[in-house]
């Protein structure tokens, strides 16, 4: 018989997580670690789950209608899990399996009591937590105790709770399997949790302890507060002793009981503060063997600890690998970039590959080591005074960094300091020929790129792609390209500082900016309401795409009166703008080109909130109201003392804005262009990996890097456990937020604003777009799902330039992510929406269908009864 009932915790260890569970295959790991004492105990094995599993064969069939229900149907899935845990619970346990635990029972000691510990195979592993969904029974005593416990953890694993997160995660319940821990018990003085780094602000520097009297479940499950410690190098920095009314006790004749504490004995410390650091030099221990942060449970008993679990901390975010042992301050890339989701590695590594400063990535997200920048003067001041302009958050963050006075290395100057940004602006004439120019360069390079990729395949296409991203590269540092952009943004802070303080005006430049000319990011959402006057005298098309849900809609479209116009309008649409999409600096990402059934809600709601001709009226509109405005701010500076220079110098900015800052949103719009050339390269080499039994489907090359991937289009191999760890990485990536600030500690700083006059309870964000609005709240997360009516106000997280086509039918937006020059702001300006980014939390403080009022101009936003 070649299963293994029982095994002893010292014969399993972290590699036997599928036998003996997450938690016994760390208590075994813990075990063997020199000088660590762990209670003695043994595991019932996932062989003896089966087994029970296998006696009752009713609970196939309950399992088969559970993976069918859906995640919220929650009678269902309370009836069904509840008969699965009885079933368990009453099935009789086959005579050997009874005898093999009875036997290891007597071996330890049949009197003794015991702690029956669930361990589940899915719990406890660095991607996933399922810390505290399965049952832990303690004090309990006498064998046939012991084996109906045994039982009832068995059951534990078919809670509602644990079902319903199964069934969110996407895991199937066949694939979990239940082991269960009996240790002897342990009668401490007073337990607690230690984490090797601290939960709060994830510094990995700074352990944090809670200690309670008695035994660790009544800090567990909330019903005392807990002294709390923190330790950094062996230096206890912080304590707050609580008040401990209560503490449970194991009782005489088994289970256990709430006791109050003496009243003297309350406020009094559950351990010394050598008992604290003591306890930490534990944890690094435990930590350095596991590799990861852990979160560590302990008991106290006659000065010794004894450790009764330990998994690692899953929520902390990753830190870039630099190997160095020096400190580092890195900004989040995916801030700037308008895009904080995680990436999949080919998009990462694509990235990097085609950016012009070095980044690094960790938890999907890429980030710019900014330490040197911090550490002279000067630099230090221009990367304050951009960020400070660009998002007040990620300036504070840098300051909190900066203000600890010696975290980051001081150096001196390495050059005389150039004018700081915001000073005087490029050496560059205002020409519109110099935009037009520059476009079309890129408009001939990306051609050529076409041309030239369709004939290389094979190792030959990554040569290809290399030199290309050279070229790329070369575009993106067109000194030319950097003067257009400094030029308009430069001019655009200028006008708002100066009308400012001569005119008390505050975001002026926000109207004088109104459709300026060469905006391709606001072209394109005006040219979806062109798309939609097409469609809009078809009723038949506009009914067959109320229905549409699979991508082949396009061909279909062409059987119905008015059907092949309105598929050449959508494709001529794809053609200009289908390389854009949601996430768009993630290669990975389906392209509009690939999933055109993206557009069609947007589509849909332009026809119905719009009459035809809007598009051209939208851009008029903006025109002339830019136009007026600067006729109005020319004639008030003219009346002030020395207006006439004032008037000149003003309007030589107006034409300078006027000119430029469209062209800010090109490079970008450039970038992706290219972006899905490449793809579609990589594409069709994915499909002939496929066809030669190298990969199992196309889109697993998205998670391997560009050189892992030119690995396999070489050797013809591939390494599917590689590719499977990568995709349950990227899983546990894309629950993480990532911080705008981490330093090297694994420490992220948010920022804060620091501003006065906020009405209270208003959410503060940075103020992008000028004026005031108020309408109804619509809390959009996924741009497929947008149901707009005339009046409402875009909630998002962020926004990048694949949501402008949105733009044109809202009255507003807030957003939480962004800077004063990020694409939303860009655009709502060029659309004149008032507009608030950076408002930490927005989408879930903001209810959808809430009415609130976005102060674009001052920056904030209520939420109105």
């Amino acid at each position: 018989m070649s299963e293994q009932y029982v095994l002893g915790l010292h014969e399993v260890d972290e590699t036997r997580v599928a036998i003996a569970g997450g938690k016994g295959a760390h208590l075994g790991a813990l075990s063997r670690i020199d000088g660590l004492r762990v209670p003695a105990g043994f595991c019932v094995t996932t062989d003896a789950f089966r087994r029970i599993l296998a006696e009752a064969p009713s609970i196939d069939d309950r399992l088969d209608q559970l993976s069918r229900l859906n995640p919220d149907d929650r009678a269902a899935i309370r009836t069904l899990s509840a008969e699965i845990r009885r079933t368990i619970e009453e099935t009789p346990l086959p005579g050997e399996l009874a005898a093999a635990i009875t036997r290891a029972l007597a071996q330890l000691g049949e009197e003794a009591a015991y702690a029956v510990r669930s361990s589940a195979t899915a719990e406890d592993l660095p991607t996933a937590s399922f810390a505290g969904q399965q049952d832990t029974y303690l004090n309990v005593m006498g064998p046939a105790a012991i084996l109906r416990h045994v039982r009832r953890c068995w059951a534990s694993l078919f809670t509602e709770r644990a079902v319903t997160y199964r069934q969110r995660s996407g895991i199937d319940h066949r694939a979990v399997h239940m082991a269960v821990v009996v240790q002897k018990m342990v009668f401490p003085q007073a337990a607690g949790v230690l984490f090797t780094a601290d939960p709060v602000t994830s510094n990995r520097k700074v352990a944090s302890v809670e200690a309670s009297f008695g035994l660790g479940e009544a800090l567990v499950s909330g019903l005392v507060n807990a002294d709390a410690y923190k330790v950094r190098d062996d230096e206890l920095i912080d304590r707050a002793i609580a008040t401990k009314r209560l503490a449970i006790h194991a009782l005489p004749a088994g289970g256990t009981t709430e006791q109050e504490i003496d009243p003297e004995r309350q406020d009094q410390p559950a351990l010394t503060d050598a008992q604290v650091v003591r306890l930490v030099q534990l944890g690094r221990r435990i930590e350095a063997h596991f590799g990861h942060p852990q979160d560590i449970e302990w008991c106290l008993v006659d000065d010794g600890f004894q450790i009764v679990q330990s998994r690692p901390i899953t929520t902390l975010f990753p830190v870039p690998e630099t190997g160095d042992g020096e400190n580092h301050v890195y900004l989040s890339v995916g801030h700037q970039q308008m895009m904080t989701d995680a990436m999949k590695p080919l998009g990462l590594s694509m990235w990097q590959l085609t950016a012009l400063a070095p980044m690094q990535d960790a938890g999907g997200r890429l980030f710019v080591d900014a330490t040197r920048q911090l550490a002279s003067p000067a630099s230090r001041a221009r990367l304050l005074e951009l960020a400070g302009r660009s998002d007040p958050l990620t300036r504070d963050a840098l300051e909190t960094v900066i203000d600890r006075g010696d975290f980051i290395p001081s150096l001196p100057d390495q050059a005389p300091a150039g004018p700081p940004a915001g000073g005087a602006p490029a050496p560059i004439e205002t020409d519109p020929a110099i935009v037009t120019d520059l476009i079309e360069r890129s408009e001939a390079s990306i051609a050529t790129l076409q041309r030239d990729i369709g004939t290389k395949s094979g190792p030959a296409l990554f040569d290809f792609l290399l030199a290309a991203f050279e070229e790329h590269k070369r575009l993106l540092r067109d000194p030319q390209t950097m003067q257009v952009i400094m030029a308009g943004m430069e001019a655009t802070w200028w006008l708002n500082e100066q009308l400012h303080a001569w005119l008390g005006e505050k975001n002026a430049a926000d109207t004088l900016t109104l459709s300026a000319p060469h905006n391709v990011t606001s072209e394109m959402g005006l040219a979806l309401l062109d798309v939609a006057d097409v469609i809009r005298p078809h009723p038949e098309v506009v009914a067959f795409l109320q229905e549409v849900e699979d991508e082949g809609f396009l061909d279909e479209l062409a059987k119905l009166p008015g059907g092949p116009e309105a598929r050449d309008a959508i494709g001529a649409y794809l053609d200009r703008y289908g390389m854009r999409c949601v996430g768009e600096i993630d290669i990975t990402r389906p392209r509009w080109s690939e999933r055109p059934s993206t557009l069609v809600p947007v589509i849909l709601d332009n026809i119905r909130n719009f009459d035809p001709g809007a598009s051209r009226r939208r851009f008029e509109q903006g025109r002339q109201a830019a136009a007026k405005k600067e006729q109005d701010v020319l004639e008030q500076l003219r009346a002030l003392p020395d207006g006439q220079r004032k008037a000149e110098e003003t309007k030589r900015m107006i034409d300078r804005v006027r000119t430029f800052i469209g062209y800010r949103e090109y490079p970008k719009y450039a970038i992706v262009s290219r972006y899905f050339v490449y793809k579609r390269a990589l594409l069709e080499e994915a499909e002939r990996l496929v066809h030669a039994d190298v990969l199992r489907e196309k889109e697993d090359i998205f998670y391997l890097t560009f050189q892992e991937l030119h690995d396999v289009v070489r050797t013809h191999q591939a390494d599917d456990q590689l590719i499977q760890r990568r995709k349950d990485e990227f899983r546990s990536y894309q629950a993480l937020t990532p911080p705008r600030v981490l330093t090297s500690e694994g420490e992220g700083i948010a920022g804060a604003y620091r501003r006065d006059g906020v009405p209270a309870g208003a959410l503060v964000g940075l103020a992008v777009s000028g004026g005031i609005v108020e309408g109804r709240a619509r809390v959009i997360l996924d741009m497929a799902e947008a149901d707009l009516e005339p009046g409402d106000i875009l909630v998002t997280p962020y926004t990048d330039p694949s949501w402008s086509p949105l733009f044109v039918a809202v009255e507003g937006l807030v957003t939480e992510v962004g800077g004063l020059m990020t694409h939303g702001a860009v655009i709502a300006r060029e659309y004149g929406l008032p507009a608030v980014v950076g408002v930490e939390r927005a989408t879930k403080l903001i209810k959808d269908g809430q009415r609130i009022r976005v102060h674009g101009t001052d920056g904030y936003v209520e939420i109105l009864p």
